[in-house]
């Protein structure tokens, strides 16, 4: 997994955060997002502003913190991100996704399709 650099504002925070407390949804655009609000989030389940380099490697299990659903492409087959994404939406419930996906002809990789994860 390659680091990645990731810069989350204050201001992000503040509306992130206030977003948790009052139990919104938290949605998470790319694996890159994901990744940067995890590395950014403190011990009592909030975040704090980041600037710096992530090489948080996420797979499962694992318990997401921050967001509560991800939008994301579909990623090439036993690939890190495809991993993040397993440990995000459950293994099994990826694999139908994907299933589908070739069934339907769509696109994948960074230009393809994209998915909602709830």
């Amino acid at each position: 997994m390659d680091s990645e650099e990731a810069i989350i504002s204050a201001e992000t925070v503040d509306i992130i955060n206030n977003g948790i407390k009052k139990k919104k949804r938290i949605c998470a655009v790319g694996t890159t997002s994901v990744r940067a609000v995890e590395t950014s989030v403190t011990t009592n389940g909030l975040m704090t502003p980041f600037e710096g380099w992530t090489n948080k490697f996420i797979y499962p299990p694992y318990n997401f913190d921050i967001p509560s659903c991800m939008i994301t492409n579909f990623h090439t087959p036993k690939s890190t991100l495809l991993m993040m994404v397993s440990a995000f939406g459950g293994f099994e419930l990826i694999q139908e996704a994907y299933k589908e996906a070739i069934k339907e002809e769509y696109k994948f990789l960074s230009y393809g399709d994209a998915m909602l994860i709830l």
